[in-house]
């Protein structure tokens, strides 16, 4: 698995970035990528000048195909329940962007007790949260 990952990344590197047809001539186009489909048109007839066209040869290995970068499956998380359904060996919670910051702090207490990564939030920025909680609770003790 480690050894698909780091041919995955190897990949990744040669790999160009797929531009449309005529994307450098016209802003408008964009850097979306459209198969090219005309009769004549030398970049679906793959000329050696022109740019790469997307094919199956630029897949990553199918074990990998779609993982993380640490190798685990992403799996977007809303509540505390769905982290419960998670294996901690094959899977990383990805907190979800609608989720506010009193559940996200709930979603990351119970993801540290069942031994869970946080795919999106560092470490650094956890402890952080974590610790704002910790002072409001003193403070509310206090008073």
């Amino acid at each position: 698995m480690d050894r698909l990952l780091r041919l995955r990344f190897k990949l990744k590197r040669k790999k160009p970035n797929f531009l449309r047809t005529e994307a450098h001539r016209h802003k408008r186009l964009g850097e979306k990528w459209r198969r090219p489909k005309g009769r004549h048109n030398k970049m679906r007839l793959k000329w050696k000048e022109k740019p790469a066209v997307v094919s199956v040869g630029y897949r990553a290995p199918k074990a990998v195909r779609g993982l993380h970068p640490s190798g685990l499956r992403d799996v977007l998380v809303h509540n505390v329940k769905e982290l419960e359904a998670l294996n901690p060996e094959t899977d990383g919670a990805r907190i979800a962007s609608t989720v506010g910051k009193k559940k996200k702090i709930e979603i990351i207490k119970r993801a540290r007790e069942l031994g869970i990564r946080i795919l999106n939030i560092s470490e650094e920025k956890q402890e952080e949260l974590l610790k704002l909680v910790k002072e409001e609770v003193e403070e509310v003790k206090a008073e």
